[in-house]
């Protein structure tokens, strides 16, 4: 799968939320961020910036710990103002229900972050990955991704055109603490 010069090349990047305080008498979606989460999530912002890619829109879930990763990364995106979209979609969210949501966003955006939750952000990540996809990358996504790891795969199809083995998973990363 090789893109040409002339095609308007589309990333999506798949976020899974940075390291959250254990489970315990407090409901999973209002689990806060741990202390290494939260400096987990103020690394991402420049890791981006610096992978120059900076996304014009997000879709985050509603739950404490995305909001939260969202937040601290955005510090670190510098000027950047992208639009926002907080959703109890993308919390409960599967692969077809990420699919559905990226197939909305308007074709003039050009890159995408999702602020989600595993295993969603994984599966979505090794559904799309096509020919051309780094190999260590799609081997990370087919198991799961850990906490604060982001997938950026590429594509020159319009979003409602992202199906299976559409895109090319570039890379896996995950700023060190």
């Amino acid at each position: 799968m090789t893109l040409t010069s002339t095609q308007v090349v589309r990333r999506l990047v798949l976020l899974r939320h940075a390291k959250a305080e254990p489970a315990g008498s407090v409901a999973d979606a209002l689990r806060p961020l741990a202390l290494v989460g939260r400096k987990q999530a103020t690394r991402i912002g420049p890791a981006l910036v610096e992978a120059d890619i900076v996304p014009e829109l997000v879709l985050c879930s509603d739950a404490v710990r995305t909001r939260q990763t969202w937040d601290l990364l955005k510090v670190g995106l510098g000027d950047s103002e992208p639009e926002v979209t907080i959703s109890g979609q993308v919390y409960t969210a599967g692969v077809e229900e990420i699919l559905a949501l990226v197939a909305a966003v308007d074709p003039r955006v050009r890159t995408v972050l999702v602020v989600g939750h595993e295993p969603a952000m994984s599966s979505v990540a090794a559904h799309l990955a096509g020919p051309g996809s780094d190999p260590a990358a799609f081997a990370q996504v087919q198991v799961g991704v850990p906490t604060a790891a982001y997938s950026v795969l590429e594509s020159g199809a319009s979003w409602d055109g992202w199906t299976g083995r559409s895109a090319v998973l570039t890379t896996l990363d995950r700023p060190h603490v």
